[in-house]
């Protein structure tokens, strides 16, 4: 039997008078969906390292898959505070089931939407919005994570097709998408994209077994074996590292709410145990060194959700940077896991069961601070930007 999810998010600066009444609907809206659906069946999921693939049809349904897509293409046109606001609800679920949501939105349909023939967005980007086609991100490789550059998957030309050969690693989704934007290079070295469908002879993807972390999440590889891809389903303009590393923009974008709502799914977790929880005659959270732990949770939480917030206004103007994305990303994912330990131990015994959320988000959080650009290379990122100087090579 589940228990009920009694959480409510902190709000300790009333950001919420910066939010419109329609970001406060889709926030409630998600937040619902939630409860409903995702909290009473996660742990289960998640202990048996299987994701609920029954979850796709109501992630479609709150708008979480390509929410910023245009209305005509099956996106809801919403602006890039609600994206936000969706990822942190579902990552205060799991971020597992965010991961999938961001797959989709941020690397599938925002690549075809921005790179893609008007035929491909108006074959792919609805069904992939409605949940009815499932997408992944084929980048990083078995020996190029931090360094796509170096990939070595490769396409040449064949009449009216590329035939593409290579292999990608760590991708969430794959073991049931339905496409792949894969990037590989062709023939004169430049990186390109194409979407890569189920059922292309030489195409599969085997799963990834054994994780300790998104164990919620289906991950797998990518593998192609001479498989022949239409030159139709090729990204006709977009060259070099330009095409997937602003995907990766958007999906860090996501992720900088996202992690952010696993840390106050902790911090509320802890500050209701705190409450409840009595040793020496009293409520734990009536010992100095249990407050300092709330203190500081909800200090850096309102920190990152200011960070967020402005980041969200300049991200729909058209004006955040690559760096700024960067700076949040890595911010939000430090202040999660620090929320989460912290969590962890206030919870004593019990943090470590699945009877709370706190270790799941703890271990879940251990992918989340490597993927989409690692801890240290986000710190590179704006150490280059304030001081000029590569420390990359």
């Amino acid at each position: 039997m589940s228990k009920k999810d009694l959480y409510e998010s902190p709000d300790y600066y009333l950001l919420d008078e910066l939010l419109s009444a329609e970001h406060k609907l889709i926030r409630a809206t998600a937040r619902e969906w939630v409860k409903k659906e995702v909290s009473p069946i996660i742990e289960d999921y998640a202990q048996r390292a299987e994701f609920p693939a029954q979850l796709i049809g109501g992630l479609a349904g709150i708008g979480a898959f390509g929410p910023t897509i245009p209305v005509e293409y099956g996106g809801a046109g919403l602006d890039y505070l609600a994206y936000g606001i969706l990822m942190q609800e579902i990552e205060r679920g799991d971020s597992g089931i965010r991961s999938a949501a961001s797959v989709q939105g941020s690397l599938v349909m925002y690549p075809i939407y921005a790179y893609g023939t008007e035929e491909q967005k108006k074959k792919f980007l609805p069904r992939l919005a409605s949940g009815e086609l499932m997408g992944c991100f084929g980048l990083t490789e078995p020996d190029h994570g931090s360094n796509p550059g170096g990939m070595v998957s490769n396409i040449r030309e064949d009449g009216d097709h590329y035939i593409l050969n290579g292999a990608k690693m760590w991708i969430s989704n794959a073991p049931f998408a339905d496409i792949a934007v894969v990037w590989a290079k062709d023939e004169s070295g430049k990186i390109r994209g194409m979407i890569v469908e189920r059922g292309m002879e030489g195409f599969s993807t085997p799963e990834t077994h054994n994780k300790w972390s998104l164990r919620a999440s289906a991950t797998g590889e990518l593998v192609f074996d001479q498989v022949r891809v239409p030159k139709a389903n090729v990204f006709p303009e977009i060259r070099g590292l330009k095409g997937p590393l602003g995907c990766l923009n958007q999906a860090r974008y996501g992720i900088a709410w996202g992690a952010l709502g696993a840390a106050m799914d902790c911090y509320d977790t802890a500050l209701r145990y705190s409450r409840q929880r009595e040793q020496f005659g009293k409520p734990i959270g009536g010992f100095q060194l249990q407050q300092k732990k709330l203190a500081e949770m909800i200090t850096e939480i309102t920190k990152a959700q200011l960070l967020v917030w402005r980041l969200g206004v300049l991200k729909s103007e058209g004006r955040a940077t690559a760096e700024q994305i960067s700076m949040a990303k890595r911010n939000s994912v430090e202040v999660a896991l620090d929320v989460a330990r912290n969590a962890r131990q206030m919870l004593g015994g019990m943090g470590i069961t699945g009877e709370y959320p706190v270790m799941r988000h703890m271990m879940n959080l251990e992918s989340v601070v490597t993927y989409e650009g690692t801890h240290d290379i986000h710190l590179l990122i704006t150490g280059m930007d304030v001081t000029g100087l590569n420390a990359f090579k």
